[in-house]
């Protein structure tokens, strides 16, 4: 009786157990699900393709065998022809720009690097909110490793590559070393060593070539990396072709025949990228990476004519915003393109590179806020056609240029810091021309005081519209019942500026003055990088009713850290050209209140391109010039025809590029309709537009405290951005009273006398 219990207890126990099985195995997937998801997973780690980026520096147009046969480049002539060349590709005209929007697929106006580039000794880098290229790829699986020329500022050890997503790095921190003592100066005085492996520094590599030494460090990326384990991104930054042009002789033979000793060392300098390229791919198929690979090759902005480059037949050089200096060498080759062997006329730029290799890698996207780049893979691989109808090259409100004003006799002239040869003219005339009685009421003031400009200023500022006494004049007097309304300042015309007569002309009617009993406007703006338009922007007033002695005066407050604020400009579509569009319908006489042509800008939106401000000087250099020490009769040939009538200043180009890619012809004239489309296009950018962070030299980066070589020297604890209120502009009596004695022609001819000196020492 006793046994029937116990039975019972153990079938119930079998029973319980049967049926919490059953309930494990309703809820566990099938095993070919379990099967499926795994291979899911597995292939799509297989679709992720390899990424080699190769990024070389200072390379023009002119500077590929493709594009000119005097320049030997084989591999890369061959890479390209089965590949894809980008004939409409667009970089920025200096380093650290161009770098910076690779790395983080934004305008410069959006991460504080409008002006200039970053300066060993500025305690600048990227914005350390801002996510990066490599640390998207690496979320995605990537191994990251760069190999080369950093130049995105390093004062501070979370400013490093290795701490912007590259699981190693090596190479250097500053724009330009020498190739072979690994030496880098911010002036001559002031040297340090600048190799770095990771976060310390490469001591004992000097007399390696820095071209063959990267070379093979990126070998030897490939192959210590699994490629069968887990994709792999490498962005081989060569220094190479910059200055100073110093490559092995051997590499230089070849070249012989070329008179220019500067050209000659070029070519040779790209023959050594050609060679490495060569290795590189190489080594690509032989660890069996190169049939799921992308190689990118790139220049990050154009060729200097006066150390070897050549940029032909573009307009222009590095440094400034002529086609020249931002159309870029580029291609793709790559196993997995669709449609090989071609040449595509895609618009795209440097900041495209971002969401296109994160899409390909099968990245999150989402993630990055206002990126301004576009996916231009199906454009690259099938042909389509390119998302991208619009490039802002750059806004820069710390570069303005000359102010035109007029003299005694009613004749323009242009005032500018740099131009010194003007000044003096100017000066003499005045002396020479005014009565003796109004000598000193007309008296100028010669002593300027350094300019500075607020760290989060809201609005481009510069001395000709701020803190100016406008000039007494004989001849003209204000209407005694004008009035003025108030209107925020960018947004006014300059003082004593006459704008085109076509494109920024204005009746003598529009607006009114503000009586004389009525004191000087004062405005105190509080922003946080808001950036709103006028609501007045019929404010150009003609010059006759401007109050005779008024300063105008704009003040900020806002706080000193740099941070990003929400802007909207993430993949938005380019604003077609057409007159009937509600929001770009302005007189000719609003041209000038809705965009300050003073400042340094450019933008291309479908055919058309704006330049606004001061482009650079607009040369068309031709190759295999400058071969004696002075410059020749070919200076005048293609010279522009602004520099020539000094008298007559110009602020607005506008070119149609697909039709005149070479920039001959000036449409600004002939089309001001298009002109004040542009110019409210850039009035759009410009609120999107976070304030330009320029910092001072810390004399704390000086490498003699640091062993001799350059290394971040700022603690993480400290807040080095909150130190500078203002944007700081370089202002030493000394050097521009050493300046004053040479001659723009002098330096020419000193620059041309070491050239020919160069030709002495060399052996060949």
């Amino acid at each position: 009786m006793q046994a029937a219990p116990a039975a019972a207890a153990a079938a119930l126990t079998v029973l319980s157990v049967l049926l919490t099985l059953d309930c494990l195995s309703a809820h566990r997937p099938p095993n070919n699900q379990i099967q499926q998801q795994t291979d899911e997973t597995a292939q799509k780690k297989k679709n992720q393709p390899h990424i080699v980026f190769i990024l070389t520096d200072d390379q023009g147009f002119n500077d590929i065998g493709y594009h000119n046969p005097t320049i030997k480049t084989p591999t890369l002539d061959k890479l390209a022809a089965e590949g894809v060349k980008l004939e409409n590709y667009y970089v920025q005209p200096i380093c650290t720009p161009s770098r910076s929007q690779l790395i983080t697929g934004r305008y410069q106006i959006h991460t504080g690097l409008q002006h200039s580039i970053i300066r060993p000794r500025q305690p600048s880098c990227l914005p350390s909110h801002m996510d990066t290229l490599p640390e998207r790829l690496r979320e995605a699986g990537y191994a990251t490793h760069m190999v080369g020329k950093w130049h995105l500022g390093f004062y501070r050890k979370a400013c490093l590559p290795t701490r912007k997503g590259f699981d190693t790095f090596f190479g250097s921190l500053t724009g330009s070393v020498d190739y072979y003592s690994y030496e880098s100066c911010d002036g001559k005085d002031l040297c340090g060593y600048d190799l770095h492996d990771d976060e310390g520094v490469a001591w004992g590599q000097e007399g390696k070539y820095s071209t063959t030494l990267f070379t093979q460090r990126a070998r030897k990326i490939l192959e210590s990396h699994d490629p069968a384990e887990r994709p792999l991104f490498l962005l081989l930054s060569f220094q190479a072709v910059h200055t100073p042009l110093n490559p092995p002789e051997s590499y230089i033979y070849p070249f012989r025949d070329m008179v220019n000793v500067a050209r000659r060392n070029f070519a040779g300098m790209v023959s050594t990228v050609d060679e490495a390229v060569r290795n590189v791919t190489y080594a690509l198929r032989k660890y069996g990476y190169y049939r799921n690979s992308v190689i990118i090759y790139s220049t990050d902005n154009g060729a200097q004519p006066f150390t070897g480059g050549n940029n032909w037949p573009l307009r222009g050089r590095k440094g400034t915003y002529w086609e020249g200096g931002v159309r870029g060498v580029g291609f793709v080759h790559s196993p997995l393109l669709r449609r090989r062997r071609r040449v595509s006329k895609a618009l795209m730029h440097i900041t495209d590179w971002f969401p296109t290799l994160v899409g390909l890698a099968g990245g999150n996207i989402s993630q990055s806020q206002g990126l301004d780049g576009f996916d231009v893979w199906p454009a690259i691989s099938e042909g389509r056609e390119s998302p991208r109808k619009e490039i802002l090259h750059n806004i820069d409100p710390l570069h303005k240029s000359p102010v035109e004003k007029k003299n005694q006799d009613g004749e323009n002239s242009v005032k500018t810091s740099k131009t010194k040869v003007l000044k003096k003219v100017k000066k003499k005339k005045k002396v020479l021309k005014k009565p003796p009685k109004q000598k000193l009421a007309f008296k100028t003031k010669t002593t300027k005081k350094p300019q500075t400009f607020s760290h989060h200023a809201s609005k481009p500022k510069s001395k000709p519209l701020f803190k100016r006494k406008l000039k007494p004049r004989l001849k003209s007097k204000p209407p005694p019942k004008a009035k003025k309304t108030k209107a925020h300042t960018w947004d006014r015309p300059l003082p004593n500026h006459r704008p085109h007569p076509k494109i920024g002309g204005t009746s003598s009617g529009s607006g009114t003055s503000r009586p004389k009993s009525q004191p000087p406007i004062q405005t105190r703006l509080k922003t946080k990088f808001r950036r709103t338009t006028s609501q007045n922007q019929n404010q150009n007033l003609p010059q006759s009713s401007r109050p005779k002695s008024k300063m105008l005066k704009l003040h900020s407050k806002s706080k000193s850290k740099r941070t990003l604020f929400p802007y909207q400009n993430k993949s938005q579509p380019g604003i077609p050209l057409t007159k009937s569009h509600p929001t770009l319908q302005f007189g000719l006489e609003s041209l000038q209140p809705v965009w300050d042509t003073s400042v340094q800008a450019a933008i291309r939106v479908g055919d058309w391109k704006l330049l606004t401000g001061d482009p650079g000087h607009g040369d068309w250099v031709p190759p295999q010039m400058l071969p004696t020490s002075l410059p020749g009769r070919w200076w005048n040939l293609e010279r522009s025809i602004l520099y020539q009538k000094s008298s007559v200043h110009k602020n607005i180009w506008l070119f149609n590029i697909t039709g005149d890619p070479y920039e001959r012809h000036d449409l600004a004239d002939q089309r001001p309709d298009v002109v004040q489309q542009l110019l409210a296009r850039l009035a759009y950018y410009n609120q999107t537009a976070v304030p330009v962070y320029f910092p001072p030299d810390d004399p704390r980066a000086n490498p003699s405290q640091h062993r001799g070589a350059w290394v971040p020297w700022v603690e993480e604890e400290e807040d080095e951005e909150a130190k500078y209120q203002g944007v700081y502009k370089k202002s030493n009596n000394k050097m521009k009273k050493k300046k004053k004695k040479k001659c723009m022609l002098c330096n020419l001819q000193s620059f041309f006398l070491k050239m020919s000196e160069g030709t002495v020492s060399s052996r060949i």
